[in-house]
């Protein structure tokens, strides 16, 4: 029987990046976007405050564009201050490479597991979903996931008694499966 974790968000992740007032590493994102227009060119930023001083930064999302190539519904969801919207955006490389920034998703996720009828299988087939990329170490969230410290994760893997397509080091942020067999 395959057994389905979910990695979900539960907030929007830390915003890496150095604060220009008191030299803070971490800013928080909160939803609100700043758009302005002149004449044919619309700019528009997410405002990110910065955990320390609480001064405001602005990442661009775009800038100097014609008013006419944005999206109608785009424009709508920003002027709205769409929370959904600054989770998308800010999962965008393209936004991160632009204003130099990364991501800390700690605090920020959670692992749903279904419950924990499961533990007794002698075979345990899972697979693991991503709502978001989120990069988390699937050393991790197998030792959440069943209760286990992660030096008995290792163990296991070494043992060949967890197996996955994918390589169990490292962090990944995509779906995955893998086998338990006790």
């Amino acid at each position: 029987m395959l057994n389905n974790w979910v990695v979900a968000p539960t907030c929007l992740p830390a915003v890496l990046r150095r604060c220009h007032t008191c030299a803070s590493g971490r800013f928080r994102a909160n939803g609100k976007f700043r758009v302005n227009a002149n004449h044919k060119r619309i700019d528009a930023w997410l405002l990110v405050l910065c955990a320390a001083c609480g001064d405001t930064a602005k990442l661009t999302v775009f800038e100097r564009m014609n008013v006419r190539s944005v999206r109608p519904e785009l424009l709508d969801r920003m002027h709205d201050n769409d929370p959904s919207l600054a989770a998308e955006l800010l999962q965008d490389p393209v936004l991160r490479r632009r204003n130099r920034i990364a991501l800390d998703w700690d605090g920020a996720w959670r692992l749903d597991t279904g419950g924990s009828d499961h533990l007794d299988d002698e075979v345990i087939d899972v697979s693991v979903r991503f709502a978001a990329r989120i990069p988390v170490r699937p050393v991790r969230l197998i030792a959440e996931g069943f209760g286990l410290p992660r030096a008995e994760v290792e163990r296991l893997i070494g043992e060949g008694k967890l197996v996955s397509a994918v390589k169990l080091s490292g962090k990944l942020s995509g779906d995955f499966t893998f086998m338990l067999k006790r």
